[in-house]
């Protein structure tokens, strides 16, 4: 793949170091040193919305280290298509890495069906869309939920870690991640930090960096929720033969952290039909980059679609 003529050219080691060398501990970005009793006695503020008051709820979850922020704009654009929408901050996110640490992928799913289980009871209908490891984490939930789901969103798809950012030697982290040290390792946000929009981007850069992970969520992921990622992502797949959820794939065609592979993947092993979208001018970050709204009309275009009974392969 072509890089993007804007994309700053970063030595291979460099960038690898940036992954690796971020001992837990040793950093004050993000929120505090991991272990630090200041950080772990923070409280963490509750950044879940609600918009809109339609019939008919979408389910909005956002990413691992991320915060539902990010799906705010997504949020406020699909209320506007009529939905209720609501977004649900996940287990030990919004806060410093240390609160992070102390949960793991069941605590984050559990987030996300209690709150499903208070939509489902005062909606007719219910959608649920995720932004990369949110995406993921909607798959479950329709797996583990059959039939209750009326259709997905699966944006920025994470299944594998190798869009144009990573570091080539990503491929070793399976092994690295189940020594002894892999749990102690932090790895940082790599430029562009899933952000094409300049502006926007430094703007996520600078609150990443001030530790105000409330808004643009933490700059390291622990060594140890990588891991439960990946716990989570190979469930997942056993399961997908089985989702017959109706499922709209959006996916960065310049995608830095997880390249249009994921949206392939995803589109030949779900069991129901399965609609793929790629967009062209953005990175990862789908719901806040520059085609936000077309994240929007696509979505409320499927969903409503969805009932109507419409949902249609576009592979």
């Amino acid at each position: 793949m072509t890089l993007p003529t804007n994309h700053r050219p970063v030595a291979p080691i460099a960038l690898w170091r940036r992954w690796l060398y971020r001992w837990t501990g040793k950093s004050p970005l993000s929120g505090g040193a991991s272990g630090s009793d200041e950080s772990d006695a923070a409280p963490i503020p509750d950044k879940s919305f609600r918009y809109g008051d339609g019939a008919d709820a979408i389910l909005l979850i956002h990413g691992l280290t991320g915060t539902p922020v990010e799906m705010q704009t997504v949020g406020r654009g699909l209320a506007k298509q009529g939905f209720s929408v609501y977004g649900v901050q996940l287990a030990g996110h919004c806060g410093s890495e240390a609160d992070l640490e102390q949960t793991n992928w069941r605590d984050w799913y559990r987030s996300i069906e209690d709150v499903w289980r208070e939509i489902d009871r005062n909606h007719a209908h219910v959608f649920v869309a995720g932004m990369s490891m949110g995406a993921v984490m909607a798959m479950h939930l329709a797996a583990q939920q059959p039939g209750k789901i009326h259709g997905l969103g699966l944006y920025s798809t994470t299944l594998f870690y190798d869009g144009w950012a990573v570091p080539k030697l990503s491929f070793l982290l399976p092994l690295f991640l189940h020594t002894p040290l892999g749990k102690n390792i932090r790895f940082i946000e790599n430029f562009p930090y899933g952000i094409k929009n300049e502006r926007l981007r430094d703007y996520i850069h600078n609150s990443m960096m001030s530790g105000a992970s409330e808004l643009a969520g933490n700059l390291g992921m622990p060594g140890h929720s990588l891991r439960e990622l990946r716990r989570l992502i190979k469930i997942v797949k056993r399961e997908m033969p089985a989702i017959r959820t109706p499922a709209l794939v959006l996916h960065a065609a310049h995608d830095d952290v997880t390249s249009p592979r994921n949206a392939e993947y995803v589109a030949r092993h779900l069991g129901g039909p399965v609609r793929v979208e790629l967009l062209h001018d953005c990175y990862h970050m789908i719901t806040l980059d520059q085609e936000r709204d077309k994240v929007v009309d696509l979505s409320a275009e499927f969903f409503r679609g969805c009932l109507a009974g419409g949902a249609q392969d576009r592979h």
